[in-house]
């Protein structure tokens, strides 16, 4: 089974930075792509953004310019590099293999106004 531990979440007020990271074991994770998704309260997940195992990146339209996603295949992790956050994107952010497997736990980021 696919092991996924995010971290680096909290409490920032708006207009902040976080990064986020996703150490992945019980994959070959270099020959995977990887995505992020997030969930807010009340809302169903949704996809942010991925990098493919050869280091092509896709975000989505509503973080595009400030989110960026990249890899370490070194180490297995995943990042999430989150700049001039909006209270709008608090939620509590996943990272996943893609095909998506078993989901970890996720990592709470909080936005204040």
């Amino acid at each position: 089974q696919v092991e996924l531990a995010e971290s680096g979440g909290g409490l920032v007020q708006a207009g902040g930075s976080l990064r986020l990271s996703c150490v992945v074991s019980g994959s070959i994770f270099s020959t995977n792509d990887m995505g992020w998704y997030r969930q807010a309260p009340g809302k169903q997940r949704e996809f942010i953004a991925r990098i493919s195992s050869s280091g092509f990146r896709l975000h989505d339209a509503s973080v595009k310019g400030r989110f960026t996603i990249s890899r370490d295949d070194a180490v297995n992790t995943v990042y999430l590099q989150m700049s001039r956050l909006k209270p709008e994107d608090t939620a509590v952010y996943y990272c996943n293999l893609i095909p998506n497997v078993n989901w970890g736990q996720g990592t709470q980021v909080t936005v204040s106004s």
